[in-house]
């Protein structure tokens, strides 16, 4: 679980690093998603790696809770989990789940598109696309809306997902307080970085 989630991590800082290239450099943003898109490294290798990640972490945060109900045998008569644990710790796999389904609408808008658009419409390569089908996503208040919920419970999920996966491989050394602050402003900040992207494109459309 602690792996699969730190391997996750890592690809969220490079997927962002990508989409905010959208708002500073829409060129750059083009060049770098022509080639994700058409780099066989990339399509046959890393990306179905990436998949089986994102299968495996939440499969795990699945039996892991439903192994912690069951250790836990009769429920308590009377529960104060905050007191002893935060919301989001308590939450980890609701705030899972729809981060879950939020990727299910990631997926169907851009990974959909991608093999409709290479496979079964066969159209040519076009470097200079990316920019305008990312902001044309964004168009619709519904869907921005729905990407910065997302973000929101993607931001809970990581608060006390990143810093628990350390704990949970045993690294607990004078390095520990850097780490765990190092987790909270990732947990903060990418999100909100996400959050940005999506509003920025959504009052930034593309006239014709």
């Amino acid at each position: 679980m602690a792996l699969s989630g730190l391997f996750l991590v890592f690809f969220l800082a490079q997927h962002f690093t990508i989409n905010i290239a959208s708002v500073i450099a829409p060129d750059t943003f083009n060049s770098w998603s022509h080639f994700m898109g058409y780099n066989g490294l990339v399509q046959y290798i890393l990306q179905p790696i990436l998949i089986a990640g994102v299968i495996v972490h939440f499969m795990m945060g699945v039996v892991l809770e439903l192994q912690n109900r069951k250790a836990r045998g009769v429920r308590y008569q009377k529960y104060k989990g905050g007191a002893n644990a935060s919301w989001m710790s308590r939450n980890m796999i609701i705030t899972g789940l729809v981060v879950l389904a939020f990727l299910g609408l990631h997926f169907y808008d851009f990974w959909i598109h991608e093999i409709d658009y290479k496979y079964i419409a066969g159209k040519p390569e076009d470097p200079t696309r990316y920019y305008a089908e990312t902001v044309e996503k964004f168009e619709p208040i519904w869907r921005t809306l729905l990407y910065v919920i997302a973000f929101v419970l993607l931001a809970l999920h990581l608060w006390h997902g990143f810093a628990s996966s350390f704990q949970s491989m045993g690294v607990n050394n004078k390095y520990t307080p850097a780490i765990k602050k190092f987790t909270k402003i990732y947990a903060i900040a990418i999100p909100l970085g996400f959050i940005f992207i999506a509003l920025y494109h959504h009052f930034n459309p593309i006239t014709h």
